[in-house]
């Protein structure tokens, strides 16, 4: 399958670069997976859309702040890293800018040398390399301290407020990027959903930039998804299993639930308790096993994530809302509008 299937024009302008104030106030774009109908609406509608019974499950990994600007302690010259996952032992998966001086045993050196990364090797992505952290303390504080919000690069704007590149409910600190798909969420729309008598559960799956890396590849069945660490608790687990035997819909929210579900649902013990990592790549093809619906935002062309949704509907379902979507101008991207696929 060619990766030019996925493809689309979107004016720059229409890439959101801040968010609105009012998290629901972004519009909402109703997609009948099947027959393509489409319906506008704006997020605070989204009840409408849910009935009684949905288990709607949301992803509560929460971004650090994974950006740390340094100096090499040997020339002075500045680096950054973008801290991808732990490895153990105080080893950690990084992409590294500028990445083409870096050699193994080069030191970095972060604020007044309280935390210190020592490159040990690099790893099969470009700019990326695995790095040896030395610190005294709570090196979550010291990430906190010293490190920024790891905005994507298509968002040039300053951020003002950083929550506002966290979900409401996140808890679990440990992504390089945010669940987007949340973020429209507020605390009062949650209540209302639970009022209506929709259940609500959460996994957690840290987000790192597998999810968004573009893919290199001509044909989509050649590329390779990044690792990202997810996990499931043994209550949600019942919950997912109680609703799939009673038939009751399940509302993933985010491409990154939607992975972290059917990864689940693969397994061979069936839905239980769990942790672990996943590369799972889901493309047209792909036969769905316990997500019923999704709530997802707008995606890059031809990114993973595209395909994801294309598999869930149709691509041509798929790209002939994006074409709608452009020409009503909704907002793309991280700071932008949702779509619900039902």
């Amino acid at each position: 399958m060619d990766v030019s299937m996925f493809d689309y024009d979107l004016p720059s302008e229409l890439i959101a670069q801040k968010p609105i104030d009012d998290r629901t106030a972004s519009r909402l774009m109703v997609v009948d997976k099947k027959s393509g109908e489409l319906e506008h609406a704006t997020f605070r509608d989204l009840p409408s859309y849910l009935q009684k019974g949905d288990l709607l499950i949301l992803n509560n990994s929460r971004v650090r702040n994974a950006r740390l600007l340094g100096v090499k302690i040997e020339t002075g010259a500045k680096i950054e890293l973008l801290l991808l996952k732990p490895l153990g032992d105080d080893r950690w998966e990084a992409l590294v800018k500028p990445a083409k001086r870096m050699k193994p045993g080069v030191i970095v050196q972060f604020g007044n040398g309280e935390l210190r990364a020592i490159a040990v090797s690099p790893t099969d992505m470009a700019g990326g390399w695995i790095f040896q952290l030395e610190y005294e303390g709570d090196v979550e504080q010291l990430f906190q301290q010293l490190g920024q919000m790891p905005l994507p690069p298509y968002i040039r704007e300053r951020l003002e407020d950083s929550e506002r590149y966290q979900t409401v409910y996140s808890q679990e600190i440990g992504s390089a990027a945010a669940p987007t798909a949340g973020l429209h969420f507020t605390e009062e729309l949650l209540q209302e959903l639970e009022a209506k008598g929709v259940e609500i559960g959460y996994v957690t799956l840290h987000v790192g930039l597998g999810t968004f890396r573009p893919v290199a590849v001509e044909q989509v069945e050649e590329h390779t998804m990044h690792a990202e660490y997810y996990e499931l608790s043994h209550e949600v687990a019942q919950m997912i299993k109680k609703a799939k035997q009673e038939g009751r819909r399940i509302v993933a929210v985010g491409t990154t639930t939607v992975r972290t579900l059917e990864t689940i649902g693969s397994h061979s013990n069936g839905i239980r308790e769990t942790n672990g990592w996943t590369d799972i790549f889901i493309y047209p093809g792909y036969k769905f096993q316990v997500v019923d619906a999704m709530i997802t935002n707008f995606h890059l062309p031809k990114s993973t994530l595209l395909m994801l949704v294309s598999a869930f509907s149709t691509r041509n379902i798929m790209m002939q809302a994006y074409k709608k979507a452009v020409e009503r101008e909704y907002r793309f991207f991280s700071f932008g509008d949702a779509m619900l696929i039902k």
